[in-house]
């Protein structure tokens, strides 16, 4: 099969790959080994979400620091 990407980076996946995953609206899109890897995401976002971040090392710390300067670059 084959995915074509336009001009605007848009690729539409094949109705035959897509219809496998009805639920999932969102994929967690990754680099590796020079492919694009698409990791569904299923209902239960969060777990996923923290696993990610420990992955990364992100802290809880870290993203209050994030919002702490975000909120004063803003001023």
């Amino acid at each position: 099969m084959l995915a074509r990407m336009t001009i605007k980076n848009r690729i539409t996946l094949p109705n035959e790959i897509v219809g496998q995953f009805p639920s999932v609206e969102y994929f967690d899109v990754r680099r590796e080994d020079g492919r694009i890897v698409l990791d569904p995401l299923r209902q239960d976002k969060t777990r996923q979400v923290r696993k990610k971040l420990a992955a990364l090392r992100i802290a809880e710390s870290d993203i209050a620091d994030a919002v702490a300067w975000a909120r004063k670059a803003k001023r």
